[in-house]
């Protein structure tokens, strides 16, 4: 290290460092991308070829499901239409297998649609009123619709937005970013998305010899 000259009662004289300026960073984008990405490449075309039996599909027995109206064994039943999908509050510990159709309802009911609601003026959702499919087909447009509602209001968000606190939308995390929300959201769509691949290679190996 090359020193200079002390001046009298001081340190050394060092030259001052040299800074590299960087790009600012679009955190809108970056926020963004990292769901968008996901659901591209590796979540949504997973979803290609669902069918309405493997959407129903119970692994194991007392799994959590949609089903026909006053067909439910759980704690809870609702929905608004002839499917009701299974649930319980307090949720039990542990929780209950949940199949492809129950997670797909969750995902377009509490982790999307009623985001999109609170947050970007979509239309209401929750999961009393909402009429969950008994087909496949369905639930995947129902879960296109939320996606890309959610989505276009999180491409929307400035600088600002993503500091401004999230509101009485979000109970007792009401005084949290906004940020904080995105990105909770995205693991939200990241974790229950790995779930319902993971029942797909189940349902694909059903009948395979052990």
């Amino acid at each position: 290290m090359i020193t200079y000259a002390r001046p009298v009662g001081g340190d050394p004289y060092r030259p001052p460092m040299e800074t590299t300026l960087t790009a600012p960073i679009d955190w809108t984008g970056q926020l963004a991308e990292q769901l968008e990405w996901h659901w591209r490449e590796q979540l949504r075309p997973r979803l290609d070829g669902l069918t309405d039996e493997e959407y129903r599909w119970e692994p194991v027995a007392g799994c959590w499901n949609v089903r026909p109206r006053g067909t439910s064994s759980a704690p809870m039943a609702v929905g608004a239409g002839d499917f009701t999908i299974d649930f319980a509050f307090p949720e039990p510990e542990p929780a209950p297998v949940r199949t492809i159709a129950w997670l797909i309802g969750h995902l377009v009911v509490g982790v999307l649609g009623a985001r999109a609601a609170s947050h970007f003026g979509g239309p209401p959702f929750d999961y009393a009123t909402h009429e969950y499919p008994g087909d496949a087909a369905t639930a995947l447009d129902q879960l296109d619709a939320t996606y890309a509602a959610w989505t276009t209001g999180v491409r929307g968000l400035n600088p600002d937005d993503l500091r401004r606190a999230v509101g009485p939308a979000e109970g007792p995390w009401a005084d949290h970013p906004m940020a904080e929300l995105v990105l909770h959201i995205n693991r939200e769509v990241l974790h229950h998305g790995a779930e319902i691949a993971l029942l797909r290679d189940l349902y694909r190996w059903r009948d395979a010899a052990e």
